[in-house]
C-alpha cells in the first residue's frame, strides 16, 4: 500500500455556487459598478453591498430577478457603544481595549458608521440575499436614502421604524411619522451613542412611577 510522504499535499476543490454566482452577475449587469463588494458562503448565504445612490435600483433589479418576498429592512450603527457592552456595569471601571473603538462593518465591508440592510427571498429558487448600502452623513448630520416602498410595499413600516430609531430619512416615503415614540421625543434610541442611562433622569415614554402602597391603620405599630 502506497504511503503518503510529508511532501504530498491534497488540494481542496473550491466550492462553486452557480446559483448565487448567477444572481450577482445579473445584478452587476443591471447596476454596474454600483455593486461595491460581495461576500458569499457557497450553498449557504449571500451579502452584497451597493452604493447608496443605487439602493432603489438594486431593489428593483432583485425584484425583477424573482426576489418577490420581502423579509426585512433596517439600519445598523457599527460604532462601538461609548457606554460599553450590555453586560458591563456602567459604574465599574473598564480597562480600555484599543480594538473596542474600531468600526467593523461585517460581511461585504463598508465605509460609513451607518448602513442600510435589507433581505429579500426568491421563493421559487429557495435563495435569499442581504443587500447593504453605506449611508453617509451630511455636514449637518442628516442622512437620507431612497425609499423602497414603490418596490416592496412591505418596506413601509420598516422604513418608518428605521427613521424613528436611527434618524435616517427615506426619500419618497409619504409618511415617516413616529410609530412608537412621541413626536417630540429627542434622539434616536438605536444609535450606539444614545444614552440609555438617561432614563434615570428623564423617564422614557411608557415608564410608570410605581409608588409604595400606603400602609393601613392596622399595620402601624403592629409588631406581631
Amino acid at each position: 500500500m502506497a504511503q503518503l510522504s510529508d511532501t504530498d499535499t491534497s488540494e481542496e476543490t473550491p466550492v462553486v455556487d452557480e446559483l448565487r454566482d448567477e444572481i450577482v452577475a445579473k445584478l452587476r449587469s443591471d447596476i454596474g459598478d454600483a455593486v461595491i463588494d460581495v461576500h458569499q458562503i457557497p450553498g449557504v448565504d449571500l451579502w452584497v453591498r451597493v452604493s447608496a445612490d443605487a439602493w432603489r435600483a438594486a431593489g428593483e433589479a432583485l425584484r425583477a430577478q424573482g426576489f418577490d418576498y420581502f423579509c426585512f429592512l433596517s439600519a445598523m450603527d457599527w460604532m462601538p457603544s461609548p457606554f460599553g457592552t450590555g453586560e458591563n456595569d456602567p459604574t465599574d471601571e473598564v480597562e480600555e481595549d484599543p480594538s473596542a473603538s474600531e468600526v467593523r462593518q461585517g460581511y461585504a465591508g463598508g465605509d460609513t458608521r451607518f448602513q442600510m440592510l435589507a433581505r429579500v427571498t426568491d421563493l421559487r429558487r429557495h435563495v435569499s440575499i442581504t443587500l447593504k448600502a453605506d449611508v453617509p452623513e451630511a455636514a449637518d448630520g442628516s442622512m437620507s436614502i431612497d425609499s423602497w416602498i414603490t418596490v416592496y410595499a412591505g418596506a413601509n413600516w420598516h422604513e418608518r421604524e428605521t427613521h424613528e430609531m436611527f434618524g435616517i430619512n427615506f426619500a419618497g416615503h409619504p409618511d415617516l411619522r413616529n410609530m412608537y415614540l412621541p413626536g417630540d421625543f429627542e434622539g434616536y434610541p438605536l444609535r450606539k451613542d444614545f444614552p440609555l442611562l438617561a432614563r434615570l433622569v428623564k423617564p422614557w415614554p411608557g415608564i410608570v412611577d410605581v409608588e409604595p402602597m400606603p400602609a393601613s391603620d392596622g399595620d402601624e405599630g403592629d409588631d406581631s
